[in-house]
């Protein structure tokens, strides 16, 4: 599914705004990815930060969704890379993984958590039984999660630009 990169109505409701401006960070990372090669997919541009490239990126947002919506608001295992306390950065180790697939499996957590969100109300709270914050109701993780998908994109727009010199926002 492709989203556009469109903001939300001017006088929609709460939920409406919260889940277009969302959809449209979403979308900006898929279009900061198009037309990579895998190797400057997978190129990390800041030396003291070397799994910082658009794949690691994407496989980020993937598992940060993931953390949020499956773990910290449904109370589900806490499993994945992001759980890792061997491995720092795990969840952006993404050497040998397919750009595609990385924005595939980012698609499919996106889907699944629409799911979660269409099913329940702004006001419900998390259930996760070890992690404080998973008390926050589904209206702060959601504009958390606007927060973190807009600064990774951001991220993701200078990491193209130093790449190739795309840039551009909207």
């Amino acid at each position: 599914m492709t989203r556009p990169r469109i903001r939300p109505p001017y006088e929609a409701d709460e939920r409406t705004q919260l889940l277009g401006w969302f959809d449209m960070q979403r979308a900006v990372v898929h279009w900061k990815c198009e037309g990579l090669s895998e190797t400057d997919a997978h190129r990390a541009v800041l030396p003291a930060s070397p799994h910082l490239s658009a794949a690691g990126i994407v496989s980020h947002l993937r598992w940060v969704e993931n953390c949020w919506f499956e773990v910290m608001f449904l109370g589900r295992p806490a499993v994945g890379p992001r759980f890792d306390p061997d491995t720092e950065d795990a969840d952006m180790r993404v050497d040998g993984i397919p750009l595609a697939q990385l924005l595939k499996e980012y698609e499919q957590q996106c889907a699944v958590t629409d799911e979660i969100v269409a099913a329940h109300a702004l006001e419900d709270v998390g259930r996760h039984p070890d992690f404080e914050i998973a008390s926050a109701n589904l209206r702060w993780m959601l504009f958390h999660m606007i927060e973190e998908t807009a600064r990774h994109a951001g991220h993701l727009d200078a990491v193209r630009e130093i790449i190739d010199g795309e840039k551009g926002y909207y």
